[in-house]
């Protein structure tokens, strides 16, 4: 999680205060029109693991595997058959698109589809749960865990 805080100028009635030692750049800002004012934005990173995040255990996973030398040729083919099939539907996707009717129909189904994942799993905190699920199964059912 990461936290921004925002150094504005103090008001004019309000002893001023240095919340933040060092010097920040500041960036001029301009809410109405004739007035401006400065700002200076520190990002602070908190500690903090997300338990519902796959990345770290799919980097994990392919490091394992990584470390194992048979498994090397392996992940290389893994890599080697993504790159091909990335290709393959970028090609696809440019043939179907040149066609005349196609594109049209497929926005929409696209519209409609975004519509629908959105309300079945999006939305509510239950279905959202269920979708963290799902992808927390398929992910281990790749990976073999």
């Amino acid at each position: 999680m990461a936290s921004i805080v925002a150094s504005l100028l103090p008001p004019l009635l309000l002893p001023a205060r240095n919340s933040h030692p060092g010097t920040f750049p500041t960036f001029p800002v301009s809410l109405l029109s004739g007035r401006r004012s400065n700002v200076s934005l520190v990002v602070k990173a908190s500690a903090g693991s997300s338990e519902s995040s796959t990345s770290l255990t799919v980097f994990k996973s392919v490091q394992n595997v990584w470390d194992q030398p048979e498994d090397r040729l392996a992940l290389f083919g893994l890599g080697f058959a993504a790159v091909a099939a990335f290709w393959a539907a970028t090609n696809l996707v440019a043939a179907v698109d040149k066609l005349p009717l196609f594109p049209a129909v497929f926005e929409l189904i696209g519209i409609f589809y975004s519509v629908w994942f959105t309300y079945r799993y999006l939305i509510f905190k239950p279905d959202r749960e269920e979708l963290f699920q799902i992808l927390n199964k398929s992910a281990t059912d790749i990976l073999g865990q």
